[in-house]
């Protein structure tokens, strides 16, 4: 038995028909043309009830060939909605396209530059207004020629040179947060930094410049660089390595899981935070307030970052200018004076 058949579409023809008044009169005022059109304000109230009595939906795609506008945005990345603290910047881009009656069209690359064409020019097929490009880390990027066909904004990564604005966490500012919770609560000596400062992602290195920039201002500077992945397994066996040298009076970890794996080799060595050893982090993610005590942790501004490059965007912002978003630091039970024998 074959279902029922679907109902006819609604024209506009019917709904000037059902609100008695000519066709050119009802798509003034469901387009929002009313007070252009000097229509009064009896009729508009005519023609909307009739739309709504009706079911009238408008016919995007001919009002589209027509203003040559589609009034969908695309979010191209490697990986950002598959993480879910990252997937801030998702729900950021999602509430500005919403807040400018827009449409935001979501794919993901995993990370391979032919899928990442192949979205792009699915995209174009579908004549999106424009593309926001963004990555889960912060680092820079080869943007690919079908990228620059499509008027672009840039989250959380760089380009040389920039196809439009780009938008970013401002990392040496966030790293400045860091140290500055550090000398608040004393600590001048014994501060070490935790976590690989890769080449080609730009967040280790500018939260080091931050750190270091403040200690500096304070007279002091940083002890010891742990090099080591941005795992919990590659910082515990990092940190274990240290405290068989030295006792730190501080740890500056370069993200939350780098954190984590630092509270274990700490708990380890019979070790407590923050009273033998204070912990800062940077992420501010939700592991950070499930640690024991609550981790000390720089957020990243993700939320903010994606409703900005959506805002740059369909705003037709084609400026090459670099938005730095800033970076505080969500205090919790990590951070103390420095330990009797350092203080």
């Amino acid at each position: 038995m074959s279902g029922a058949e679907p109902a006819p579409r609604v024209r506009l023809r019917d709904v000037a028909r059902r609100a008695g008044v000519a066709q050119s009169t009802a798509s003034a005022v469901l387009t929002g043309r009313s007070e252009e059109a000097r229509i009064a304000p009896a009729t508009r109230a005519r023609v909307q009830a009739a739309a709504a009595e009706l079911g009238y939906r408008p016919n995007l795609a001919a009002r589209n060939l027509r203003s040559r506008t589609s009034r969908i945005i695309g979010l191209v990345s490697d990986a950002i909605a598959a993480e879910p603290y990252a997937g801030e910047m998702v729900r950021g881009a999602s509430a500005a396209a919403v807040t400018h009656g827009r449409l935001l069209l979501i794919a993901e690359s995993d990370g391979s530059p032919s899928v990442e064409d192949d979205l792009v020019h699915g995209m174009i097929d579908r004549q999106v207004d424009g593309l926001i490009y963004g990555c889960l880390a912060t680092r820079t990027v080869t943007l690919s020629a079908a990228v620059r066909c499509l008027p672009t904004v840039l989250l959380n990564c760089l380009a040389d040179p920039l196809p439009g604005p780009a938008v970013v966490p401002d990392d040496v500012d966030g790293g400045r947060e860091a140290a500055a919770a550090l000398l608040a609560a004393g600590h001048r000596e014994g501060i070490h930094v935790v976590g690989r400062r890769y080449r080609n992602v730009l967040a280790g290195r500018r939260r080091l410049r931050g750190i270091r920039a403040r200690l500096a201002e304070a007279g002091c500077s940083v002890a010891g660089l742990l090099d080591c992945e941005w795992t919990p397994a590659e910082a515990y066996a990092s940190v274990s390595a240290l405290l068989r040298r030295t006792r730190p009076a501080a740890l500056i970890c370069l993200n939350d899981r780098v954190a984590f794996g630092a509270y274990q080799a700490l708990a380890a060595a019979g070790l407590r935070v923050p009273d033998d050893v204070s912990v800062v982090g940077f992420d501010d993610s939700v592991m950070a307030g499930w640690m024991q005590p609550g981790l000390s942790s720089v957020a990243l501004p993700y939320h903010e970052m994606g409703r900005l490059a959506a805002d740059l965007l369909i705003k037709e912002d084609r400026h090459p200018v670099v938005h730095e978003i800033g970076m505080l630091l969500r205090h919790r039970g990590s951070v103390g004076a420095p330990a009797p024998s350092r203080a």
